[in-house]
């Protein structure tokens, strides 16, 4: 699959979205380390809606920027729907003007890997300020670029069904 066109497309669709719903966006990345916020902004007029990205690649960082608890760290690992969740909420802690997160965190690979957790596997949450966090695991099939495209993709897709009032995955 071509998933480039297919993220300049949902990016796209956040800068068409906008001016309905006055959304403004934070991303909290592990595995993608950015590239989230960066298909976003690659569409001009997007400061109007994209506050800030936060690159939290090791744990060390999801404690320091968003407020991740080592506790959960520790019990549930960087991969986990309890991290991505404080991952999220900590964005929007952090965040003056944002009013919608999406945090990621995952094994792109190619190693990695658990017992219990394989590469592919990635832990989504979005959110909307003051309200609770939406949560998935997905599991990509791939090399590493592909399961970090694939992350990129649905990210955006989460973030335009919130948007819509839907439910994001």
């Amino acid at each position: 699959m071509n998933y480039k066109s297919m993220i300049t497309q949902k990016a796209q669709e956040l800068f068409e979205l906008y001016p309905i719903y006055k959304e403004v966006y934070v991303t909290a990345e592990s595995l993608t380390a950015g590239l989230i916020g960066a298909s976003i902004v690659e569409i001009p007029g997007s400061s109007a809606y994209f506050d800030r990205g936060f690159i939290t690649y090791s744990n060390e960082a999801k404690m320091e920027c968003l407020g991740v608890s080592e506790d959960t760290l520790k019990s549930y690992g960087a991969v986990s729907e309890q991290t991505v969740v404080q991952m999220a909420t900590g964005a929007l802690l952090k965040s003056s003007l944002g009013t919608m997160s999406v945090a990621v965190s995952g094994i792109a690979g190619p190693d990695g890997a658990t017992k219990t957790k394989r590469v592919g596997t990635v832990w989504m949450a979005v959110k909307h300020k003051d309200k609770a966090a939406y949560t998935k695991c997905f599991i990509f099939d791939g090399n590493r670029e592909e399961v970090r495209e694939q992350t990129v993709y649905q990210a955006l897709c989460a973030l335009v069904n919130l948007t819509k009032g839907l439910a994001p995955f």
